[in-house]
């Protein structure tokens, strides 16, 4: 019987699933003790493909798959979960690569009782090489994007509302329920807003690490930022106490220029006001390139870090707004 069990929710990653399972096939973790279901929703690429061509060229390693007919994150967890025979369950993504002792730390962690579920820090990678995914990349570990997100930004050992993935015993999913399938993202926001609810910790440990692939177009960005924010929205009005300031501001900024441009419309003096605000955001995007560009010694990342950042902002924001035009959820 397996120890642990890693699940791995996936659709069409056929560029990046041979890493995640040729990393999860050199953990320092007994493999022998070691399962890996991939939870897969229907993959119309070359997926399943690379999956079996790893599982025939690595017998001594357990693969699965299992079908997510549903094709969302949290039905394929919860369908990987159901059928995970181990004690430990560690959620893992097709877009990452962990560190060799990933599993090692994560068990131990979890073994200490630090908390009830263990994650880490993600080291992001750009998903392509040209200078938009790299500007992206940044964009993602960057205090003026994400806030104060400790698994981007990196920290000491802590608490925390939210982690990466995920490590947690099999049996808390039984205690506090299963991943919510109506909401389609943040749903592990969601998980460990019950478990902190029912009394548990979310635990953060530097020494988990991973390496996750950022976005390689603004155009995906977009669209995953959109998405996040849209159902961020979903999720606050059900749990609206787990709102956090920096949350905020994305939507406030876009309500507030939005109020100005109004107020334009029959006071042209705020067009005067609207310049002077987008002035600033500017110019505070534009010197956070520039520093990052010095830092890293790579020019065009004082262009790339600007927008990729804003398409974040806006995208984010938006979506958080429409979200609650929309049909609300029940509470």
């Amino acid at each position: 019987m397996p120890v642990v069990s890693i699940i791995v929710p996936c659709y069409n990653e056929q560029d990046t699933i041979t890493l995640l399972l040729d990393a999860i096939y050199n953990q320092s973790y007994c493999r022998s003790e070691l399962e890996v279901v991939i939870s897969d929703g229907l993959s119309t690429d070359s997926t399943r493909a690379r999956i079996l061509e790893v599982k025939q060229s690595h017998q001594d390693l357990s693969i699965r798959i299992v079908d997510n007919k549903k094709r969302t994150i949290p039905s394929g967890l919860n369908i990987a979960i159901e059928a995970a025979g181990g004690e430990f369950v560690v959620r893992l993504d097709a877009h990452s690569i962990p560190y060799p002792d990933y599993v090692a730390q994560c068990v131990l962690a979890l073994k200490q009782d630090r908390g009830d579920n263990m994650g880490g820090v993600w080291e992001i990678k750009p998903g392509a090489s040209h200078w938009i995914a790299r500007g992206i990349a940044a964009a993602a570990a960057h205090p003026i994007a994400v806030g104060d997100a400790r698994y981007r930004l990196g920290g000491e050992a802590q608490a925390v509302d939210t982690v990466p993935f995920g490590a947690y015993r099999k049996e808390l999913i039984q205690r506090v329920g299963a991943y919510d399938e109506k909401l389609i993202t943040n749903e592990d926001y969601e998980l460990n807003v019950r478990i902190r609810q029912a009394g548990g910790r979310i635990w953060f440990d530097p020494a988990i690490r991973s390496v996750y692939f950022s976005r390689p177009t603004l155009r995906r960005l977009f669209s995953q930022y959109w998405r996040y924010g849209f159902w961020k929205g979903r999720m606050i009005r059900r749990y609206p106490s787990t709102l956090r300031w920096r949350q905020l501001l994305p939507p406030a900024f876009i309500l507030g220029l939005l109020g100005l441009g109004i107020l334009a419309l029959w006071y042209p003096a705020f067009w005067w006001l609207i310049l002077a605000v987008i002035t600033v955001y500017l110019v505070i995007l534009i010197a956070a390139g520039a520093i990052m560009a010095t830092n890293k010694r790579d020019g065009l990342l004082a262009l790339g870090l600007p927008l990729a950042i804003s398409f974040m902002h806006f995208s984010w924001g938006a979506a958080f707004l429409w979200s609650f035009l929309k049909k609300p959820v029940e509470r």
